[in-house]
Parts: structure tokens; C-alpha cells; sequence
């Protein structure tokens, strides 16, 4: 268990900067350059100085920047994917159907707009597994970091609260996203001569763009940002943390806010393929030893599920038992 948790820790730290810091420094230079036509290295710029001056304030300025950032980015991001889709309505059933179709095609063309065209399933397989990893972190273990952070009267009632995350990231607002995409029609403006030329951010961007004018670039360029740097707030405390059980150094400490708003700088001028690559494989080595913890650790997570149920239970009826007793001396007092 030691060796297992020591493995984790220093994978952690080592993701940290990949699926919380590279991608997402990239995306929001992305979004801004498509939409402006923002320098890359200005962003860069803007987005290290503001999560190191961030950073220095600890957990309390982390989580009161994200209560506020989050909340904002979902209802724009939402409400924008939701005009785009109602807007083209009637082609929601073959954007669906088309969702199926590239999902088990042999050769899967969504997988390659998402980087490369790839020629074989598993290879699709891989991007999508290697996607939804980005896209909710289920199986990484990072959760945890957050859950540990939380009040709460049971850790079990905590685990289910986190699960929902994945519900709400993927299957909410990853579909939306996908509906907005297929339904817009940007799909054939996507590949051109067989080379993939809208990706990530860009490919999103044009899909808003096509529905709801110059508007809606600059509400996904905006809510992007927000959350995409939400994100970056929120690994630093993963990552920083994970370091803190590795070392107690707080020399160590300061020394990985500053190279971790050093790599948020780097991320906005790095190269899209380049990015995601790395955060991949920092992700697959964060998962390695969390599942095999997930594994030894199912027998007694299962025995804590079933005590946390027969609580629930003992306590509803104990809550009914006393509303009984209550009437009963309600009635008697009355006579």
C-alpha cells in the first residue's frame, strides 16, 4: 500500500501539469486566437501571471476563484450548446445516429478529428478511452483529493456526490457539445482534401459560430477560459498536495507553484498534438496504481456501502418511529 500510494502521489504530480495544465493552457490560447486573434504568447502571459498570483493565496483563494468561475462558465456553456442545438432540432436524429455510427465504425472518423484520422478500432478505442479520462478523470483517482477536502457526516455519502460529477461532465455537457458540433453542419468544414483542419476548441468555436453569430465564438472562447482555468486552479491543489504527502519541504512547495505557472505558460504555446500526447500518457501512469487500489479495496467499500444503507435505513425509521410518538402525544393531550 505504501509503495502503491507513493506511485500515485508522484503520478499525480506528474499529471498535474499535463491533463490540468498543458491541455488546458492550450485551449484557452486556442479559443482566443481563433476568435481575436490573440497572440498565443499574450495569453500565455496573462495565463501564468494570473495562476501564479493565484496559486500563492493556497486552497481558500483556489476554491473561492473556482465557486465563482465554475457556477459562470456552466449556465454560458449551456445555454449557448442549447440554442445551437435547438436551432437545428430536426437534425438531432442523424447527429445521433452519426455519434453511433463513428463510434463503432472500423474506421472512425470522429476519432480523427479529435487528433489524427486513425485506420483501425482499437486505435479508435484508444482516443476515446484517452478522451473520456480528459473529460472526467474517472479511474485517476484525482477526485479523491477534492472529496478528502469536503465536510461531510459519512465518506460514503461523499463518494456518491462524486459520481455525479462524471454524469454531469460527460454525459451533459460532452453530448450537448456533440450535438452542437454535428447538428451545425461544421463537420464537412472539418476535413478538407482528407486533411483534419478544425480541432479541439477551434471545431466547437465554428459550430457556435455558424448558429449564433460572432456572439456565440466569443461565449465558448469565454466559458472555455473559465473553465479551462478553473481546471488549472484545481489540479494545482491536486498536485501540490500529492507533493506535501512525498515531502513536507515547503521549499518544495513554492518551487512547484512557480514551475507549475511556468507550464501554464508553456501549455498556451505548445503545440495541440504535442499537448494532449503528454497529458495522455501522464494519465494512463496516474491510473495504473489507483486502480489497483480500486481493485484490493472493492471487499471493503462494499461492506461501507451496505453499513451506510442499513444507517439510512435504521434512521428513517427512527424518524418515522418518533413522528408516531409525537402524534400519539399530541392526541393524548388533547383527551
Amino acid at each position: 500500500a505504501k509503495i502503491l500510494a507513493i506511485l500515485f502521489a508522484t503520478f499525480a504530480v506528474g499529471a498535474s501539469f499535463g491533463i490540468g495544465n498543458l491541455t488546458q493552457g492550450n485551449s484557452i490560447a486556442a479559443a482566443f486566437h481563433s476568435v481575436c486573434g490573440a497572440p498565443m504568447v499574450v495569453v500565455g502571459i496573462i495565463v501564468g501571471i494570473a495562476t501564479f498570483s493565484i496559486v500563492l493565496g493556497g486552497l481558500k483563494t483556489i476554491s473561492k476563484v473556482s465557486s465563482f468561475l465554475v457556477p459562470i462558465m456552466a449556465v454560458l456553456y449551456f445555454v449557448s450548446a442549447l440554442i445551437v442545438v435547438l436551432a437545428h432540432i430536426t437534425a438531432v436524429p442523424a447527429a445521433l445516429v452519426m455519434m453511433f455510427r463513428m463510434a463503432f465504425s472500423v474506421k472512425a472518423v470522429g476519432g480523427g478529428i479529435a487528433g489524427s484520422v486513425v485506420a483501425s478500432m482499437m486505435q479508435a478505442m484508444s482516443k476515446g478511452v484517452a478522451g473520456g479520462c480528459f473529460s472526467n478523470e474517472a479511474g485517476m483517482g484525482s477526485a479523491a483529493f477534492t472529496a478528502a477536502a469536503a465536510t461531510t457526516d459519512h465518506h460514503v455519502r461523499q463518494g456518491y456526490i462524486s459520481g455525479t460529477g462524471t454524469f454531469w461532465d460527460t454525459f451533459i455537457v460532452c453530448s450537448i457539445t456533440g450535438l452542437a458540433i454535428l447538428t451545425s453542419g461544421v463537420m464537412e468544414q472539418a476535413i478538407v482534401n482528407g486533411e483534419v483542419v478544425l480541432t479541439g476548441a477551434n471545431l466547437t468555436i465554428a459550430a457556435f459560430e455558424t448558429t449564433i453569430g460572432p456572439v456565440g465564438a466569443w461565449l465558448v472562447a469565454a466559458s472555455l477560459a473559465l473553465f479551462a482555468f478553473s481546471t488549472i486552479l484545481g489540479w494545482e491543489y491536486y498536485g501540490e498536495k500529492a507533493l506535501e504527502y512525498l515531502t513536507s519541504s515547503t521549499k518544495m512547495t513554492m518551487i512547484y507553484r512557480v514551475l507549475f505557472s511556468v507550464v501554464a505558460f508553456l501549455g498556451c504555446i505548445t503545440a495541440f498534438d504535442l499537448a494532449w500526447n503528454i497529458s495522455d500518457v501522464l494519465n494512463a501512469l496516474m491510473i495504473i496504481p489507483n486502480a489497483i487500489c480500486m481493485w484490493l479495496l472493492i471487499g471493503p467499500l462494499v461492506k461501507d456501502m451496505e453499513a451506510f444503507q442499513k444507517e439510512k435505513i435504521a434512521a428513517k425509521q427512527a424518524k418515522h418511529t418518533q413522528k408516531r410518538r409525537t402524534k400519539a402525544v399530541h392526541a393524548i393531550e388533547k383527551l
